[in-house]
């Protein structure tokens, strides 16, 4: 689904980094970086931008492509891995942020990610992540139509117990995020530090 969803022209979630990325980025250490499920290379590229050292990994080998095209035209250097995030090792005590845009995982999935990104950040490392609310199905402006793969402020307070949150909200919001992401939408955002 994704490398077809990736193979136009058009970088479909956009080339801008998401709203809540950057606006928060400064609550990641400088050092280095880990993008989850990057798609494109637009959060990637800008986290580049701003300094950090980034490492981005996605399924789709049409989003690394265009993800490398963006890093290159934008004059910065990430370094992009094809990868299942299921089976991927984000290794121990080694990443100072870790971030997850809108990443539509199953909750068993989920659940054990979850605890690999705990055991990779560094001490006071960052979690940062925004992701759809189960109330997004009465919007219909991305996401899916599985709960399944959403996320709640309650879910994320269990599923990173061993992290502290410094912001952890639900909110509807008007995203414009390319084709895909265009709209009012519910989500939750979330960044928590390894104490």
């Amino acid at each position: 689904m994704w490398d077809e969803r990736y193979s136009s022209e058009v970088y479909v979630y956009g080339t801008k980094p998401n709203d809540f990325l950057r606006d928060n980025f400064n609550y990641i250490p400088s050092g280095r970086v880990l993008s989850l499920a990057e798609g494109e290379g637009r959060n990637a590229v800008f986290l580049a931008k701003q300094g950090y050292s980034v490492t981005a990994v996605d399924a789709s080998l049409a989003g690394i492509d265009k993800g490398k095209k963006l890093a290159m035209n934008s004059g910065v250097e990430v370094e992009f891995i094809h990868a299942d995030l299921v089976e991927y090792d984000l290794g121990e005590s080694q990443w100072d942020g870790i971030v997850s845009i809108f990443f539509p995982l199953p909750s068993l999935q989920r659940r054990a990610l979850y605890k690999k990104v705990e055991r990779a950040l560094t001490k006071n490392g960052v979690f940062l992540l925004e992701a759809y609310t189960p109330e997004q199905l009465k919007f219909n402006t991305g996401g899916g139509s599985s709960v399944e793969t959403m996320q709640s402020k309650k879910q994320l307070a269990h599923e990173l117990a061993g992290l502290n949150f410094e912001h952890l909200v639900e909110l509807e919001r008007n995203i414009v995020e390319g084709i895909y992401h265009t709209g009012v939408g519910s989500v939750v955002q979330a960044i928590a530090t390894k104490k």
